[in-house]
C-alpha cells in the first residue's frame, strides 16, 4: 500500500528517470518503514541503558564499540552486495536488525551479555543497511535531476523519523521501552518486503578492487566523511544524553515520549526544507548549501551547552535538524556523483562507510574521556564545543561534481 501510494504522489514527477520508477518507488517504501524502524528505537537506546543503570562513560563505550565494529563490517557488507546485489542485501540487513532488537529486549534480564550480542548484530545489520541503501540509490537515481530525488528521498526519511519518536516515545511511555522494541521489530520485518519485486539495479557476482582507484580525486571527500560521523554521534546519543541528565533529570518512563515528541516537532521543520535543499542543489548551489549549513550546525552545538529548558530543545533539534538535512543532501549529491566513477561504485562508498564509522568512533571515545576526565554535565559541555570544531572538517569536502 505504502509503495502504491508514493507510485501515484510521485510518478509523474519521475518521467525523466532512465531507471523504471518500480525500482524507486520500492526503494522509497523500504526506507520509509526502515529509518521509522531504526529511529523508533535508535532515538531512545542511550536512554535505555542509562535507566539500566549503566554510567555515561560505558554508554559513550558501547557507541565507540559500535562504530568500531561497523567498520569491521564494512569489508563484508561490501562483498555481500558486490556478490547478491544490493537489494538482497538489505533484505538481509533487515532481517539482522529486527533479530538483533530481541537480544536488547532481554537485556534488562540477560544482562552485559545480550547487551554484546545486540552490538554486534547491530553494528552488522545496519552496516549493511547503509552499504547497500547508497548503493542501490546511487544506481537508480537519475544524473541530470538527483539533487531533486535525494530531497524526496530526504522528504520520505523526514517522515519517518518525524512520527517514529513520537510514537515510539508514547508507546515506551505508556508500555515500556521493550513493547517499542518488538514494534520495531515488527517494522524491520516489514521493510524487507518492496525489495525483491524487481531485478537487482547492479551486476552480481562482482570483485571489488582497489587497483588504479582514483585516491587524489576522492582523498578529501573521504576526509570530510569523517567530520560527518562525528557530526552523527554528536546530534543523536550524545545529545540525548545531554538532554536525559540535564533537562529531563529525575523523570520515568515519560521521558521517553518528551524527547520523542521533541525530535519530531523539529524534524517537522526541516522536512519543509527538503525539496527546497533538492532544487538548490539541482541548481548547481551545492557547495554554497553545503558549507552554509556546515557552519550553521557548528553553531547549533557551541550553543548546545547552554539549553536547560524543554523549549530549548524544541528550538536546538529544529535548528539542527535544517542544518544538518542541508548538508547532508548537498553531501550525499557529491558522494553519489564520486560512485559513479566506472567500476569504483562499491569500493568507493565502503570507504565512504569506513571513514564515517572512524569518525563516529573518534567521537564516542573522546565523550567517554571527558566525562570520565570532568564528570558528566562538564565532559558533555566541553564535547559539544569539541565537536562544533571537529564537524568543521565536513566542509573541506571537494568533489569534482562541484567543481565542474
Amino acid at each position: 500500500m505504502i509503495q502504491q501510494i508514493i507510485h501515484r504522489f510521485l510518478l509523474r514527477r519521475h518521467f525523466w528517470r532512465h531507471a523504471t520508477f518500480s525500482e524507486i518507488a520500492e526503494l522509497y517504501a523500504s526506507r520509509l518503514m526502515t529509518m521509522f524502524a531504526l529511529r523508533f528505537v535508535m532515538v531512545f537506546a542511550s536512554v535505555y541503558l542509562y535507566k539500566l543503570e549503566y554510567s555515561l562513560v560505558f554508554i559513550a563505550l558501547f557507541w565507540a564499540a559500535f562504530y568500531l565494529l561497523k567498520i569491521v563490517f564494512v569489508a563484508p557488507a561490501a562483498l555481500i552486495a558486490a556478490r547478491i546485489g544490493p537489494k538482497h542485501g538489505l533484505f538481509i540487513a533487515n532481517v539482522i536488525l529486527g533479530v538483533s532488537l530481541m537480544f536488547l529486549y532481554f537485556s534488562a534480564d540477560v544482562g552485559i551479555a545480550a547487551i554484546v550480542v545486540w552490538c554486534i548484530l547491530q553494528a552488522f545489520g545496519a552496516e549493511l543497511n547503509s552499504l547497500c541503501y547508497q548503493i542501490d540509490f546511487s544506481k537508480v537515481k537519475h544524473t541530470d535531476h538527483a539533487g531533486k530525488e535525494i530531497g524526496f528521498m530526504t522528504i520520505i526519511e523526514k517522515i519517518a523519523q518525524g512520527a517514529s519518536p513520537v510514537l515510539g516515545g508514547v508507546v515506551a511511555a505508556l508500555f515500556g521501552p521493550t513493547s517499542a522494541m518488538l514494534l520495531s521489530v515488527v517494522m524491520f520485518l516489514l521493510s524487507a518486503a518492496p525489495l525483491l519485486r524487481t531485478a537487482e539495479p547492479t551486476k552480481i557476482h562482482q570483485h571489488i578492487s582497489f587497483k588504479g582507484f582514483p585516491w587524489s580525486q576522492h582523498w578529501r571527500s573521504l576526509r570530510a566523511c569523517v567530520g560527518l560521523g562525528a557530526d552523527v554521534f554528536a546530534s543523536t546519543n550524545a545529545w540525548v544524553m545531554f538532554v536525559t541528565i540535564v533537562v529531563f533529570v529525575g523523570d520515568g518512563n515519560e521521558i521517553y515520549a518528551k524527547i520523542g515528541a521533541l525530535a519530531s516537532i523539529g524534524v517537522v521543520v526541516a522536512l519543509l526544507a527538503s525539496y527546497l535543499f533538492g532544487r538548490l542543489i539541482d541548481g548547481r548551489q551545492g557547495l554554497l548549501l553545503l558549507r552554509s549549513m556546515v557552519y550553521f550546525n557548528s553553531f547549533v552545538h557551541i550553543m548546545r551547552p547552554t539549553i536547560t529548558t524543554p523549549l530549548g530543545v524544541l528550538i536546538s533539534n529544529s535548528m539542527n535538524d535544517v542544518a544538518t538535512t542541508g548538508y547532508n543532501m548537498a553531501f550525499t549529491r557529491g558522494i553519489f556523483d564520486s560512485a559513479d566513477t566506472p567500476g569504483y561504485r562499491i569500493a568507493y562508498l565502503a570507504l565512504v562507510e569506513a571513514f564515517a564509522n572512524f569518525g563516529a568512533a573518534i567521537a564516542a571515545l573522546s565523550l567517554a574521556a571527558l566525562i570520565a576526565a570532568l564528570g558528566s554535565v562538564n565532559g558533555l559541555t566541553l564535547f559539544f564545543v569539541y565537536i562544533a570544531m571537529f564537524t568543521l572538517l565536513i566542509a573541506s569536502a571537494r568533489f569534482p561534481l562541484y567543481r565542474r
